[in-house]
């Protein structure tokens, strides 16, 4: 029997938390290893694991997988969360992308400036409710269906809801024009798996702080300040 899937990264959310979600949407344990220091992060480059000196790193049956969106489309083909067909994987890709695309912008949030962090609140929050959520408002309203894709739970609803979770944190309001979007967020969270995964106590990692900040950049060594989009 293969073991859990191991996950190399912070102790934060960054480009692994998309990881965390879409496993344990699909019920799977995994074990998880943090980088602390530049030294761990070193080991791995040494030892080959990092095949473009970069993390997220996933083991999984018997794979060292990285690059975020391969890990991603595995994990989802594999508990099939991908579709039933090529033209479904097709429409969970697009709307996977839109949703990157979203969750780019408030990925580097914590790495801002406090000036630049308030002109970035107002640029998500502008992007979402102008350009995203309208999207998705209207898939939902015309298909009249549950799901994002086929009538049935897949990655693009997993990566929706978490991004949906991470806008809100900005501006808790934010759904307050997008009905269908409402009763999504509240279908997909009352899912078991998820469910679970909302709940104290889970791998889901919080908002991040100072310290995971710090973390990053001792470990990246990154000396360079990021700009707002």
């Amino acid at each position: 029997m293969a073991g859990k899937p191991k996950l190399y990264y912070f102790d934060g959310r960054g480009k692994m938390e998309s990881v965390r979600w879409l496993l344990a949407a699909a019920g799977v344990e995994f074990e998880e290893e943090f980088l602390e220091t530049r030294e761990q992060y070193e080991k791995l480059l040494q030892g080959g694991s990092l095949l473009f000196q970069q993390v997220p790193l996933v083991e999984i049956d018997g794979m060292k997988m990285v690059q975020t969106r391969a890990i991603l489309s595995y994990i989802a083909a594999k508990y099939n969360l991908y579709g039933k067909d090529l033209k479904e994987r097709a429409l969970i890709d697009m709307y996977v992308g839109g949703t990157d695309d979203l969750m780019g912008f408030i990925l580097m949030f914590p790495f801002l400036s406090a000036e630049d962090k308030e002109k970035q609140r107002a640029l998500i929050i502008q992007k979402a409710t102008s350009r995203y959520f309208p999207a998705y408002e209207k898939v939902l309203k015309d298909h009249g269906q549950d799901f994002l894709v086929g009538n049935n739970f897949s990655w693009a609803d997993v990566h929706l809801l978490e991004a949906i979770l991470m806008v809100e944190e900005k501006k808790a309001d934010v759904l307050a024009g997008f009905p269908q979007l409402q009763a999504f967020k509240a279908r997909i969270s009352s899912i078991p798996t998820i469910k679970k995964f909302l709940e104290p106590g889970s791998q889901r990692k919080p908002v991040p702080d100072d310290k995971y900040v710090e973390t990053v950049r001792s470990v990246l060594r990154m000396y360079y300040n990021i700009k707002a989009s």
